[in-house]
């Protein structure tokens, strides 16, 4: 299992032939690199890129000339006068948000500890971290037919970010969603989204070993001229992952930067049809040059390790085992199944003894007693029973209100299960609030998000939350 570890060296790649998935020496091949240290397209492991230029005395006589205290640490910046872009990248959020500063450079702080921790506190399951294919022919037919019967932009809308939101400077080239899940636009719908899913399962499963089961599929997102991507990991539990470009419009190539397990980092072009594997969890990646053209779509597919748990398990162990498969259909019939049993209900893709694993802990206090904090609440609203939800409303209505080990409230359960009277009994008669975000912390997604990701903006569930004024509020990326 390779980590990364810093000091981190890039390798910015031009004009290489598309690889094969075969095994070859690199990710990629490339025909002229340029080595680079961290930190100089854009801050990722310290708030500010290196103004360490090569023209500085010290480093043109480093002999005769000692490295000036402000300098130390920072790696040559090849670059030219990044920090200068960078500086405006964040003015353009402060202006665009004036009341809400504080919270453009408290989501930099966070994506930069993310940056600095959560790589090294991940398992990994292949030896770079990513791969550039071809898109599997199933998947790439499921995709490209609804770009050519959707992409008139009468069909794009616009993205939501949250306000001090960084990620993509969005307050000044504004991204939209063509959502796949959309029943209102041609091919789409939960039946599309399934299906691409179920097509691009098997090519992850393949690369990774590890069994995967569906976690996030966003639409088709369509960044506009001069848009930027922040160079982060994705928050859990996006795993394994598989970025598409589906059409694109450019002067130039806009590659994404991709921080592999080998220490390396590499700028790799795509074009429409390409498939970028990688570990989005462990692998720091970003699009941290503006794009220069009128238009780039493509799709993100995430996924999550589950079934994985006991077959590592059983590799690890000689003489402990018998019929892992039934195995893990048994613990799933129990709710122990996928990540939450492994070494005390940890997910195995997170390193044990690791500040995650700590972190992971205190937002499931409950995770190492394999018990998922489910109430009669939760189980009704799971199962659409209106008539049980009444009773537990008129006798144990706390209930409503509170969340499981994974941060769950019984509105989610309802939503998830598309059970329109349960939701509406809960808001209207339980109080429940319409606005909560699953995770403990309230980092996750609110209740029309998860409608609208599940059912697609068609279905009456999400009809009636749009009419009581619900919120959309996702995860960052």
């Amino acid at each position: 299992i390779m980590k990364i570890h810093q000091p981190l060296y890039f390798l910015l790649l031009f004009a290489f032939p598309a690889p094969s998935f075969s095994a070859s020496p690199s990710p990629l091949k490339q025909e002229e690199e340029i080595s680079y240290g961290v930190d100089l397209s854009f801050p990722i492991h310290r708030r500010t890129v290196s103004t360490n230029y090569p023209w500085l005395p010290h480093n043109v006589d480093p002999a005769n000339n000692r490295t000036p205290r402000k300098y130390q640490g920072q790696p040559i910046q090849y670059l030219g006068n990044v920090e200068e872009r960078y500086d405006e990248f964040i003015k353009g959020c402060h202006d665009f948000y004036p009341n809400q500063k504080r919270m453009c450079d408290s989501t930099e702080r966070d994506r930069v500890a993310m940056a600095l921790r959560q790589p090294s506190n991940m398992q990994n399951y292949t030896e770079y971290g990513f791969k550039k294919i071809k898109t599997p022919p199933a998947v790439w037919k499921l995709i490209s037919e609804f770009w050519e019967a959707n992409k008139s932009k009468d069909n794009w809308k616009g993205e939501n970010w949250s306000k001090g939101n960084t990620y993509v400077n969005h307050w000044v080239s504004p991204t939209y969603m063509l959502d796949v899940g959309s029943g209102s636009l041609r091919g789409g719908g939960g039946r599309l989204k399934h299906s691409i899913w179920n097509a691009a399962r098997d090519t992850l499963e393949e690369w990774t070993g590890e069994e995967l089961t569906d976690c996030s599929l966003y639409g088709i997102r369509v960044y506009t001229e001069g848009a930027m991507l922040a160079t982060h990991v994705d928050r859990l539990p996006l795993v394994s992952s598989a970025i598409v470009n589906v059409a694109q419009d450019l002067d130039e190539p806009w590659p994404i930067e991709v921080y592999s397990h080998d220490g390396k980092a590499y700028n790799v072009t795509m074009e429409p049809g390409d498939m970028v594997l990688y570990e989005s969890h462990s692998v720091l990646h970003g699009r941290p040059f503006p794009m220069k053209g009128r238009y780039y779509a493509n799709v993100f597919i995430h996924f999550e390790p589950v079934g994985h748990t006991l077959r590592h398990d059983e590799k690890m162990s000689e003489g402990v085992g018998g019929d892992v498969n039934k195995k893990y259909e048994e613990s799933v019939k129990r709710r122990q199944g996928g990540h939450e049993n492994h070494q005390g209900d940890v997910p195995s893709y997170i390193v044990p003894g690791t500040v995650d694993e700590t972190k992971w802990r205190q937002q499931h206090p409950l995770g190492n007693e394999n018990f998922t904090g489910q109430t009669e609440a939760h189980s009704a609203a799971r199962e659409g029973d209106v008539g049980y939800i009444l009773e537990i409303i008129d006798k144990k209505k706390d209930m409503v209100h509170t969340k499981d080990v994974n941060g769950w409230a019984p509105i989610h359960e309802a939503t998830r299960g598309g059970h329109l009277e349960v939701v509406r009994t809960l808001v209207e008669k339980g109080g429940a609030d319409v606005n909560i975000l699953t995770g403990l912390n309230e980092e996750g997604e609110s209740v029309l998000h998860m409608a609208i990701e599940t059912h697609g903006e068609d279905h009456p569930l999400v009809d009636y939350l749009n009419s009581i004024g619900a919120l959309m509020i996702g995860p960052d990326l």
